[in-house]
């Protein structure tokens, strides 16, 4: 599978330091700043993306589409060649972007005739095959003569890809070349090794065009890299270096300097003497391995940006240091799991680098200079190698069990960071003293639900462990078809030893895939193998039944994918299967209810060109399913019967596994190119799988909470990184409305006795929506701005409002797991709090008063101005006033308490002995400004307002501001 899921990386540089990375999962990474900061671009596509860029045009193939974009990435518009699938690379006239030039590899995994060389004219609107050999041959690779456009070479590639391995031999690999534009095409073959040549990797010189270089795969003899220096004519073997050619076939020219060669491979590999001669070892010193894709700037030699299974670094220095980009989210997770802190932390397994485990959420405030959110120095690295599954201990978060490719898992233990292997060697027996087991590329563990002791993991064999992998036994016997792979053809020829790139990517062939253990009931156990076998064991393993015949609708040996037996129904069991290894890309989903036996299709409302790649039952509802495949998320809240796609703001991305969190409810999802991605608490969906929502007006979601996190500091300048975003704090209160309103909602958060604690406004469209309560009463100031005190803990009702239509459910509050005290200490803490509140509360209105007095003063003083003579004594005494309502203004300020409450609040534990003396203090230098502030608005400016206004014009007499409340403590 290297190829498909590996080999998926672009880069072209555009104008004014525009950037455009093209990765796997259909996503285009975008810089505008030369690789300073970076965005994602929502292109539509899918699978691997190849980019190309004329100034602000730029072109990217998906996995069903060339798409093109006039604004740098802005928006794109999908220009056909659908089943061209995958293209190796896009070349763009220098001088007119509407012509355009698409190398179609075409299908991987079976024959196709939209493959080859096609050409544009018209941007893309229009298509014509330029170049095509037959069905099994792509073009691989593509370069133009940029001071000669209408000189084009390409690369052919002749390879089929298998579910049980892969070949790349044939005879119609080779390079051909064109001086019309396509027209007409000759094939080059004067010096280049005789026989298959495999993939090619080429390139052209920017500033002369006959100067070419090109990787070709061959035989073992001729594999190397080559150089023509008369545009193709003849080519001179230059050295033997060709890394992994299926992988990488990987090279560029310096565009200022001819003699200086880059190469990709697992090392990045510099020549300066055209390759004759390398740089010794590793010529990115740092940066990550497995290098895919290289950019070297025409303008500036010394920058060179590669594409990695790391992600994206640049040098500055022609390759002497390097600065990997950490603000790029670009993660292939496989298998995820979380387990139960809290914050719960996940766990899972990246493409070829390694296994992590990380907060699902953080408890530190960056400051003003960022965001707060995990942070890539967050995760912690369990294991190495390609990082697939990941299992924790459900009972200890501390122990968890990670593999690598092969099988070679072992389990970690946190709280020393040791680890142990355990992947179990077969015994020899009588018959077969050589025996080895057969482990899949992702080997699946799995902890029973039952019992945490006990462990699978499967090889061809189901194995299982009761001690933790202290000791292995055969759980099965061997689950697989047992075919001897190199006897089935590949485009119809055998595979052996000469094969080139013999099954390169499937290091084995007849292995389990996928696991199955029913949570009701220890002894069902499920099977599935990447050979298309499916098992069932009712007692535990010590008997299997072969129910692969009993699936309908299948291919011959397709995939097992998932399978998910039921948290709520004995003989319930989902089962998927992965079908794009054999060119079918339909979705294949089941549900038995008789434990295998009988099946029933669930696919509607599924994309049927999108293979599903894992299935996820809720625990606690039935009704309501979730299943990831090749573009995205799904979910049914009908057992399967339909399917609806989760949007938002959650990309078009290979969606390869999820998880459920016991406790908090949230759906954790790992993607194949945009990391982890979190939907926070699925409660809502739950309910809708369960009942009427959806018919009804408004209806507000029970069981939502919220919690008082303590938030402390964290480091200060992160620039750079990539920071994932937290939960909002606070209870996000979600709700459903049938129908958009004029009108936002409105939310009222309700005392025990009651009375309303905390408005809040919502969203009026139609759907799902949140508004987000930040666990606090109302604020002191008009209409309950500024900040209340937060709320005690418990529970709280919650009153909608949405038109003509009300919903009330509960909220429940809760404290910061991580605090330990009594409710006295936080009743004592509480009463304090409401005390300053309340002193704020009579300040916001000594205020409001006092602005009101100052307008009337104000309008007094217009009137004195209007009635002429006699008004300059009265005049006096209004500016006298006005002075004394400022003095008693700045009074109220400096009696207030100011940030006390944040103080208090900073720490649960009642206020100290400081912190009483100044509350009492406050208190009585608030009533002391007050009553002085009540003189002067029930007296003096109704005196004052006596001798200005006519008895029938008298303004109404304001009324005293109230004393905050006294509560002793």
């Amino acid at each position: 599978e290297v190829e498909e899921l590996k080999d998926a990386w672009d880069i072209a540089r555009g104008a004014d330091g525009l950037v455009l990375v093209g990765r796997d999962g259909g996503r285009i990474s975008r810089s505008t700043d030369g690789g300073a900061s970076w965005a994602d671009l929502a292109t539509g596509g899918e699978g691997r993306l190849s980019v190309a860029v004329t100034g602000r045009n730029a072109f990217a193939a998906g996995k069903y589409a060339i798409l093109r974009s006039t604004d740098a990435g802005e928006t794109w518009t999908h220009l056909g060649l659908e089943e061209t699938r995958h293209v190796g690379r896009i070349v763009v006239h220098p001088a007119d972007p509407d012509v355009v030039y698409v190398a179609a590899v075409g299908h991987l995994f079976g024959p196709n005739e939209e493959r080859g060389v096609y050409k544009s004219t018209d941007g893309g609107r229009t298509w014509e095959k330029s170049l095509y050999i037959d069905e099994n041959t792509g073009a691989i690779d593509l370069v133009m003569d940029r001071n000669d456009p209408n000189t084009l070479f390409a690369a052919m590639y002749q390879r089929r890809r298998t579910p049980w391995g892969f070949s790349a031999d044939g005879p119609e690999s080779g390079i051909y070349r064109t001086l019309d534009g396509g027209e007409t095409w000759r094939e080059m073959t004067e010096g280049l090794p005789e026989g298959d040549k495999g993939r090619i990797g080429l390139d052209i010189h920017r500033r002369d065009g006959d100067l070419l270089y090109a990787l070709v795969e061959s035989n073992p003899d001729g594999r190397g890299l080559y150089r023509s220096t008369d545009r193709g004519e003849s080519w001179e073997k230059m050295s033997d270096r060709n890394p992994r050619p299926m992988y990488f076939s990987l090279v560029r020219i310096d565009p200022s300097n001819p003699e200086r060669i880059y190469l990709g491979g697992v090392q990045f590999s510099i020549s300066d003497d055209g390759g004759r001669t390398w740089w010794p070892g590793e010529a990115a010193p740092g940066v990550h391995l497995d290098h895919h894709a290289l950019w070297v700037s025409p303008h500036d030699p010394d920058l060179v940006i590669t594409g990695n299974d790391g992600g994206v670094a640049t040098s500055r220095d022609g390759g002497q240091n390097w600065l990997h980009h950490h603000n790029v989210a670009a993660g292939q997770f496989y298998q995820i799991d979380v387990d139960s802190r809290d914050p719960y932390w996940i766990c899972g397994g990246l493409q070829d680098n390694n296994s992590w485990c990380g907060p699902s959420r953080t408890l530190t405030d960056e400051g003003r200079m960022t965001k707060s959110g995990p942070r890539n120095k967050d995760w912690v690295r369990i294991w190495g190698g390609d990082g697939f599954w990941n299992v924790i201990d459900p009972t200890d978060p501390g122990i968890i069990y990670s593999e690598s490719q092969n099988g070679r898992f072992g389990r970690y233990h946190a709280g020393t960071t040791e680890t142990a292997s355990l992947q179990p060697t077969a015994r020899p027996t009588a018959d077969d003293e050589e025996r080895e087991y057969r482990w899949h590329w992702n080997t699946p563990l799995h902890v029973s639900h039952h019992d945490p002791a006990t462990v699978f993991a499967g090889a061809n064999h189901l194995m299982r462990s009761r001690d933790r992998g202290h000791s292995w036994e055969e759980a099965s016997p061997d689950l697989t078809r047992q075919i001897d792979r190199d006897t089935l053809p590949i485009m119809g020829q055998p595979v052996d030893s000469t094969t080139l790139s013999r099954h390169d990517g499937v290091s084995y062939y007849g292995t389990i895939s996928e696991i199955g253990e029913s949570p009701l009931d220890a002894a069902v156990l499920y099977a599935g193998t990447d050979d298309g076998m499916f098992w069932r064991s009712r007692d535990g393993g010590a008997t299997w039944t072969d129910l692969t015949g009993s699936v309908p609708g299948l291919r011959h040996g397709m995939w097992v994918s998932g399978i998910e037996p039921s948290h709520h129904v004995p003989g319930r069991v989902y089962l998927t299967f992965d079908g794009h290894k054999d060119d079918d890309y339909r979705p294949y989903v089941l549900v038995s209810e008789n434990f295998g036996d009988d099946w029933r299709s669930i696919t509607e409302g599924l994309p049927d060109d999108a293979s599903v790649n894992a299935i996820r039952e809720h625990p606690r509802t039935p009704g309501l399913v979730f299943l990831g495949n090749e573009v995205g998320l799904y979910l049914s809240t009908d057992r399967g019967q339909r399917w609806s796609r989760l949007t938002g703001n959650f990309p078009t991305v290979p969606v390869d596994d999820m998880r459920i969190h016991p406790r908090d409810n949230d759906l954790v999802i790992a993607t194949h190119g945009r990391s982890i991605w979190i939907l926070d608490d699925v409660t809502p969906l739950e309910q809708i799988a369960r009942g009427d929502v959806l018919a009804r007006d408004a209806v507000l979601f029970d069981g939502q909470r919220g919690t008082q996190w303590v938030i402390g500091g964290g480091p200060w300048f992160v620039a750079g990184e990539f920071i994932g975003d937290n939960p909002p704090e606070g209870a996000s209160l979600r709700y459903w409305l049938r129908q958009d309103l004029e009108s936002p909602v409105q939310l009222e958060v309700l005392e025990p006795g009651g009375g309303v604690l905390r408005t809040l406004e919502g969203p009026g469209e139609a759907g799902i929506q949140t508004a987000v309560w930040d666990l606090r009463a109302d604020g002191p100031g008009e209409d309950g701005g500024g900040n209340g005190p937060l709320v005690l803990p418990g529970t709280y009702a919650v009153r909608l409002t949405a038109g003509d239509a009300t919903s009330t459910a509960d909220v429940v509050v809760r404290q910061d797991p991580r605090v330990d005290v009594s409710r006295a200490v936080m009743a004592e803490r509480q009463d304090a709090l409401t005390r300053l509140h309340g002193m704020s509360r009579a300040i916001e209105s000594a205020e409001s008063a006092i602005d009101t007095a100052q307008g009337r003063i104000e309008a007094a003083r217009e009137a004195l101005e209007r009635a002429g003579d006699g008004g300059s004594r009265l005049l006096a005494e209004a500016d006298s006033l006005a002075e004394r309502l400022e003095a008693a203004a700045e009074a109220l300020d400096e009696a207030s308490a100011g940030r006390l409450a944040g103080a208090i609040e900073g720490i649960h534990a009642p206020p100290t002995a400081d912190q009483v003396w100044q509350i009492e203090r406050a208190q009585e230098r608030v009533a002391d400004a007050i009553r002085t502030l009540n003189t002067l608005l029930t007296d003096d400016l109704t005196a004052l307002e006596s001798r200005i206004y006519q008895p029938g014009a008298m303004p109404r007499p304001l009324g005293a501001v109230a004393l905050p409340p006294a509560s002793p403590m």
